[in-house]
């Protein structure tokens, strides 16, 4: 090379040499953060399959990705990819369980047998056995759970023993308090506190001992408002039925009327995560199966 080359060569070299350092810097970069990722998932997968201790009914891989994605969340909760625990038993609760997994949410689902652990699993949920009139069972729940932003309680007792939906529902939120929990949804049926009057006399005299229990579970959520959202929603006469999609909200307590499980599930989900529905108490009714012909607003979410 003659000098004028050597000149040209080093010349080159200095240009290029930041260049360099820069790429090999960002491949370097690119491989820690993959190495990492791929440890993290292992971790987090292990995690998953023993938070149980047996429990567990369903193993998911599931990375740790998902709490740098939690915490950009603003305003209304986005279902995807957060926890949430359900409590019930079948009907509504099935569907809203199966509404979540669709949109996106890891679900524990709280039962108090594994009968329905098949269903379960196929949904892609994770089966906590628990029972809500026992406050160890419930506490070990969220043993399951990253950081469970919302609760969903579809809990019912029958007249003959209506002490689940005082007592088991009052248990699950002082977990839901204790844990954090951001936004508590409660489903009670119309014909509870002021909407006593909507449903026909002989229809909430068969139902009074329920529906007086429901009532305190109720006052209680609202009582700690000022600690976690609440969301009450009261569904009138419930069918097990396929979904019509004219199922409406409404804050008229003077309402009564049929609607289907998949319907108010759907609204269960639609109203979790809501600005609208912060702290409100809202009656569930299909719009074509009213009892008479009342004139209501229907409240959008």
């Amino acid at each position: 090379l003659t000098p004028s080359s050597y000149q040209l060569f080093f010349i080159l070299v200095i240009q290029l040499f930041p260049i360099l350092v820069s790429m090999a810097s960002a491949m370097a970069s690119t491989s820690l953060r993959s190495t990492g990722f791929v440890a993290n998932s292992k971790q987090s997968t292990t995690l998953r399959a023993g938070a149980f201790k047996g429990q567990s009914l369903c193993t998911t891989t599931r990375f740790t990705q998902k709490s740098r994605t939690r915490h950009v969340i603003t305003a209304a909760l986005d279902p995807d990819n957060i926890d949430i625990l359900v409590a019930g038993g079948g009907g509504v609760g099935m569907d809203v369980v199966k509404k979540l997994k669709d949109m996106g949410a890891w679900v524990t689902f709280i039962q108090r047998t594994d009968s329905r652990r098949q269903a379960i699993e196929q949904m892609g949920a994770l089966l906590h056995i628990g029972d809500a009139m026992d406050e160890a069972s419930l506490e070990s729940a969220w043993a399951n759970m990253d950081d469970c932003k919302c609760v969903v309680s579809t809990l019912g007792g029958s007249p003959a023993d209506s002490s689940v939906d005082s007592i088991g529902n009052i248990n699950l939120i002082n977990a839901a308090l204790k844990h954090g929990v951001e936004r508590f949804l409660l489903v009670t049926s119309i014909g509870t506190g002021d909407s006593a009057g909507a449903p026909p006399p002989q229809v909430f005299e068969a139902l009074k001992t329920v529906l007086v229990e429901k009532q305190k579970a109720e006052d209680y959520l609202k009582e700690n408002a000022n600690k976690m959202e609440f969301v009450i929603i009261r569904p009138g006469g419930l069918k097990t039925e396929p979904s019509t999609g004219s199922a409406v909200l409404t804050e008229d307590t003077s309402v009564c009327g049929a609607v289907h499980r998949p319907d108010v599930a759907n609204l269960v989900c639609k109203a979790l995560f809501s600005d609208a529905a912060k702290n409100k108490v809202l009656s569930a009714v299909d719009k074509n199966q009213l009892f008479g012909t009342p004139e209501f607003e229907v409240f959008e979410l």
